[in-house]
């Protein structure tokens, strides 16, 4: 993918910049490569700085795209001066937080919100700030593997939260919190009315949260989530839909206690624990896809991202 753009500072006679994007799927914690072109215009050129900086977009119910907020931002370059006319590739790798929101599941987009790069050239003490070059980020496989046993035990996807700042989780470096939301599977929808999914991932593997109902009016439990532990190695060698229907267990069953409210007979504590349980991993695809609710949200934030007119419609998979 190839934005170019005119910089804006320079004038009419200024250099450009391209950004080459060739593989804009990627995953939490691999690497955005590609190169920035610079091409110089009538004149010399100085350039204090130039960045790349990954920018996370969310929508509103209304379908307004936010401005978006910064996940990372990497200097490529630094002291450059351009000759007339001079042509200038500088090739980058840009790290993809481990706690970057994902913005695919299930082979389609996911409602409300979007990423990019965008690459701003500093001079003079001012940045130029280009458009988005689109980033789609998957889950990683511990993450996927959740989200589709939520389907398999009939939950249904419901949308998309994505707030600033650390999460209320064991992991405190990042910049943001994602919940994936579910109605209820039937066995819980007399108990709960929401379930939120949060993930927190860091090298060795994923911290999952489950919380029921944390914007109830009138909530009176514990509104925090209860949080369970996956490496990345186990992704492939867990009964999942066992696996999360035991956390989901575990999670009500604490709630039950923070609320005042007993359960029903017969109902216990769920006991799925990653080490004791086996089996082959699911795959559901489209799952989620097929409980989308406001998904045309996707395409109100699409539409402030330049350069997706090419993008094919169905997601590629993330490099390995």
């Amino acid at each position: 993918m190839v934005l170019k753009r005119l910089l804006a500072v320079f004038g009419a006679d200024g250099p450009t910049v391209d950004t080459v994007l060739p593989h804009p799927h990627t995953r939490p914690g691999d690497l955005l490569e590609g190169s920035v072109e610079l091409t110089g215009g009538g004149s010399r050129t100085d350039i204090a700085e130039v960045a790349l900086v990954l920018v996370v977009r969310t929508g509103d119910e209304e379908g307004e795209a936010s401005d978006g907020a910064e996940c990372t931002r990497v200097p490529v370059a630094a002291g450059v001066s351009l000759d007339a006319g001079e042509h200038l590739s500088i090739p980058f790798s840009h790290p993809v937080p481990w706690q970057a929101p994902i913005t695919e599941a299930g082979g389609s987009p996911l409602p409300s919100v979007a990423a990019g790069l965008r690459t701003e050239v500093v001079v003079d003490g001012a940045a130029d700030k280009g458009d988005l070059d689109r980033v789609h980020v998957h889950p990683l496989p511990v993450q996927e593997r959740v989200l589709e046993a939520m389907v398999r035990l009939g939950a249904v996807f419901a949308g998309v939260r994505v707030e600033g700042g650390p999460p209320p989780g064991p992991v405190e470096e990042p910049a943001f919190l994602q919940t994936l939301v579910f109605h209820p599977a039937e066995q819980h929808a007399h108990e709960v009315g929401e379930v939120e999914v949060l993930f927190t991932a860091d090298p060795a593997g994923v911290a999952v949260g489950f919380a029921f109902d944390r914007r109830t009016e009138g909530f009176s439990g514990d509104g925090s989530p209860s949080w369970f532990r996956a490496e990345h190695t186990d992704a492939d060698s867990a009964d999942w839909t066992r696996v999360v229907d035991g956390w989901i267990g575990q999670a009500l069953y604490r709630r039950r206690g923070f609320s005042g409210h007993p359960g029903h007979e017969g109902e216990q504590e769920g006991g799925g624990v990653l080490g004791a349980v086996g089996g082959a991993a699911l795959g559901v695809a489209g799952g989620l896809a097929a409980g989308y609710v406001a998904a045309e949200v996707v395409d109100e934030i699409g539409d402030a991202l330049e350069g997706d007119e090419d993008e094919p419609e169905e997601a590629e998979e993330a490099e390995e």
